[in-house]
């Protein structure tokens, strides 16, 4: 019997496929790559045509080993990676840390996980595609040579272990010239005049019409002495009804979900960091748990596409009629036009089984599972709805020399918005041309026009859409990444970069006028694009960047300003020796230090508005040493330390107020960052208490916590 290997990346896309394969195949997991650059040393050899020297990942020997063996004891390898430049890299990998012969490998791609979708893959097997390898490859390159490169200079002229990226760093200096821009905002002052006012004789509360025009010209009002005047003439005026214009239209569905507008929408509405989102994306493309066994609930999450397959356009117009009624059902299915660009390697983000909605498996799922699923699923039917019909009305109403403007807007039929969101009624009184209307109050209002605002992540990822700054794959671990370098912090919702932030960027933007160009980054993403398409050379490509960059960086070594030279004294001397201490500057951001140092460790955090901070008592002894123990501040926020360090380096995290909720443990709820920087909260009684959440327990009943 022939004996057959299939090599996934991940543990749960493995379970998921085990289901739909027969006895003769055995499904493995790597755990993603196997292979990569070592992280000691650049491993590019640039004088040979940029070779890179990759290396068998540590964490991975000890399965490397185990999957070697089990290789050479099959007739048949299949691997079966994600369809992107990231999954053919590697089965590519694979093939090399394995030995795996040619003839003996085989490539299966889908852009789902179900039976028939599975069935077809392994029927129709394929070679690796090297054009995709060679395009991934390019991309770590040039991130490693940027990232290597300029790294060490930073940390010569700024600080230690900070770090620059190809596109992050110019996503960074997207951040900081909108805050550049707010900061050198000067507000003005405008006004503008609200009229309540409602049929003669009637005795509803009216409606709202705003003031528009004096005689032909709009009306522009820039202090109050202006509006008062408008007031007192307005207050004499007889007010009528003029123009009336109805209008019937239409609302069309938009298209199913690429991976940009899934990260927009689930920042939007679910208050999803760009992150989390894709992670729980992933889970629903890899395998859930239902009662029918592991099942992949989504098509693949990383595309740029809004094409959909006849069988998933056909299966969603079988349920509409059926769920919601025959008017919800168009004639024909809606087509949508992908972007200008896309490579419409894959589907667009829809249900694998659209017959499976969310609420019948709601009880399977994780809160965020299903919350994603049915964002996913409403976009998706609703994009194959008819279009909602409304009515429009704008009315004119005259005062004399002055107009005003209302508007109404009624649902004649909801259409796809049952699924979609409802278009907001404003509703007017049956009104006819000349009628007679009573003023019931004129309203001022003083405003002032507002700098442009910061972005949120959702408005991040459009306009890295929009300018070409990565691709759909890369859109999250950008905005992941400049926030655990401390460049960027989010507030509420809005992404703020910090003086760190600004420095580095103030500094590269300088001295690397190419690299942190926003066009010149999107011709790069066209250039790995065409290598994909195999219209360039990879190597060539890597040498069209390399030449000028080389000749930036020995300039940027002799001619970038350097914050340790003369570093800024403060106005404030050492506690612990007396010498003044001076700003510097870490990860963390901008600190005082001791001019005494090394001698003198001393150190001082520096408050929101510039100025020293006494590190605050916690009223506690340090558990290693007895010294008190202090509230830090540090590039995750705020920390409890001993106040003895650099000697003690005993820190703890910040209790949030909320006993851990597991029976007999009494500990305190504390945020906590994993490995990889994501924020969770965690039991202080750690290791003995292994509860996490990824929300605290009282923010809501249906708080996320698991247990391990």
């Amino acid at each position: 019997m022939t004996k057959r290997i299939v090599i996934v990346e991940s543990p749960t896309k493995a379970k998921t496929i085990n289901k739909f394969l027969g006895a003769g195949y055995v499904v493995r997991s790597s755990m993603g790559h196997v292979r990569d650059l070592p992280p000691n040393k650049l491993a590019v050899d640039v004088d040979k045509d940029f070779e890179p020297e990759y290396k068998i990942m540590p964490k991975r020997k000890e399965m490397v080993k185990s999957l070697k063996a089990e290789v050479k004891a099959t007739d048949e390898v299949y691997l079966a990676p994600d369809h992107d430049r990231e999954g053919e890299a590697i089965a590519w990998h694979l093939c090399k840390a394995l030995d795996i012969p040619e003839g003996k490998a085989h490539r299966v791609i889908f852009n789902e996980i179900t039976k028939e979708a599975i069935k077809k893959a392994f029927e129709h097997p394929v070679e690796i595609d090297m054009d995709k390898v060679n395009a991934q490859q390019a991309r770590r390159i040039l991130d490693r040579l940027v990232g290597y490169k300029i790294s060490p200079l930073l940390w010569k002229k700024v600080a230690k272990r900070l770090s620059a990226g190809r596109v992050q760093s110019v996503a960074v200096r997207v951040l900081v010239e909108r805050e550049k821009d707010i900061l050198a905002f000067k507000p003005e002052e405008y006004w503008d005049i609200i009229a309540r006012i409602k049929p003669a004789g009637s005795r509803d509360k009216g409606f709202e019409a705003k003031l528009w025009k004096l005689d032909d010209d709009d009306v522009k009002i820039v202090n109050d002495t202006e509006a008062q005047g408008h007031l007192k003439l307005l207050n004499e005026a007889k007010y009528v009804v003029g123009a009336i214009k109805k209008q019937r239209r239409q609302s069309k569905p938009q298209p199913p979900f690429a991976t940009s507008q899934l990260q927009q929408q689930a920042s939007i509405q679910l208050n999803y960091s760009t992150k989390r989102t894709m992670l729980v994306a992933q889970q629903l493309y890899e395998g859930v748990e239902i009662k029918d066994g592991p099942t992949g609930l989504i098509t693949y999450m990383r595309t740029d596409s809004f094409s959909v397959s006849k069988e998933a356009i056909t299966a969603c117009r079988n349920l509409i009629p059926g769920t919601f009624g025959e008017k919800y059902l168009p004639s024909k299915p809606n087509v949508y036009a992908s972007r200008k660009g896309a490579q419409q390697a894959h589907e667009a983000v829809r249900p694998a089984i659209v017959e499976i909605t969310p609420d019948s498996i709601k009880q399977y799922l994780t809160r965020d599972q299903y919350k994603l699923y049915q964002l996913i699923w409403n976009r998706f039917v609703a994009s194959q709805m008819s279009p909602a019909d409304y009515e429009t009305m704008d009315v004119t109403v005259e005062a004399g020399q002055y107009r005003f403007k209302a508007k109404g807007k009624t649902v004649v039929f909801p259409g796809h918005t049952v699924l979609s969101g409802a278009i907001k009624e404003e509703s007017l009184p049956e009104l006819n041309e000349r009628d007679e209307l009573k003023l019931i109050e004129l309203t001022p209002n003083q405003h002032f026009t507002e700098p442009p605002p910061r972005y949120t992540e959702a408005a991040l990822v459009k306009l890295l859409e929009k300018e070409g700054i990565g691709r759909p794959s890369t859109y999250a671990a950008i905005i992941s990444t400049i926030q655990d370098r401390g460049y960027v912090q989010k507030e509420g919702r809005t992404l703020h970069p910090t003086e760190l932030g600004i420095l580095v960027t103030d500094k590269l933007v300088k001295h690397f006028p190419t690299v942190l160009n926003i066009e010149f980054t999107s011709h790069m993403e066209e250039e790995l694009d065409k290598i994909e398409e195999a219209k360039l050379d990879w190597v060539g490509v890597l040498k069209e960047f390399y030449t000028p960059f080389v000749k930036d960086l020995e300039l940027a070594v002799d001619e970038m300003e350097s914050e340790k030279g003369r570093p800024e004294e403060a106005d404030t001397v050492c506690k612990q020796c007396g010498e003044p201490m001076v700003v510097r500057w870490s990860r963390a951001g901008k600190f005082l230090g001791c001019s005494a140092f090394p001698k003198c460790k001393f150190t001082m955090d520096l408050g929101g508005k510039g100025q020293p901070q006494e590190a605050e008592a916690t009223g506690e002894s340090c558990e290693k040493c007895g010294s008190p123990m202090v509230i830090k501040a540090g590039r995750m926020g705020k920390f409890i330390a001993c106040s003895a360090y650099p000697e003690c380096k005993n820190t703890k995290s910040i209790p949030t107020g909320v006993k851990c909720p597991k029976e007999g443990c009494g500990g305190d709820v504390v945020a906590r960052r994993s490995k990889k920087g994501r924020k969770f909260f965690g039991c202080s009684n750690y290791p003995k208490c292994d509860f996490t959440a990824f929300k605290l327990p009282t923010e809501t009943e249906e708080a996320a916590a698991t247990t391990k």
